[in-house]
């Protein structure tokens, strides 16, 4: 079977960044890991490459040293059903460091872009009245975390 795992580039605190995440998501594991030997971008015994899995999706991270650093034109959007959801990984995304965006956006401590959607959001997108759509839309444009009782206040009109 054909998979696509994202391969995420840290300087190297890759390490740090999966014990970030998988305190974060509760069914996160570790695969299998390497260690640097001499000669490595950083120090020998420093973890290489680890693949790891959150939320059913596998991931490799890699100490690669400082050439390369996480953009906006990668996030990862986390689909969450309730607003205890979105409060829980927003806040646990954001600690340490994190900073808070523009309509569900995140970016953690490493730099990593995030969405934390609710799924009422792109069902109210999906609606065929535009002025529905239309408010959701400005209802959100004011958020940074997404509320969802602000998105189906505005649904409601």
């Amino acid at each position: 079977m054909t998979t696509i795992t994202p391969y995420l580039w840290f300087d190297n605190n890759a390490e740090e960044a999966i014990d970030f995440y998988s305190g974060i998501f509760p069914d996160a594991k570790k695969i299998d890991e390497a260690r640097w030997t001499e000669g490595g971008p950083v120090a020998a015994g420093t973890l290489m490459n680890a693949t790891f899995e959150l939320a059913g999706q596998r991931f490799i991270a890699l100490n690669g040293g400082p050439n390369f650093t996480f953009t906006e034109a990668i996030s990862f959007l986390l689909s969450v059903e309730t607003q205890e959801e979105v409060d829980r990984y927003w806040n646990a995304l954001i600690a340490d460091g994190g900073e808070e965006s523009q309509c569900g956006w995140l970016k953690d401590k490493f730099g990593l872009s995030w969405q934390i959607i609710p799924t009422a959001l792109p069902r109210y997108f999906a609606d065929p009245d535009p002025a529905k759509v239309q408010r959701v839309a400005q209802a959100m444009f004011q958020m940074k975390k997404i509320v969802i009782a602000d998105l189906d206040a505005a649904y409601a009109g």
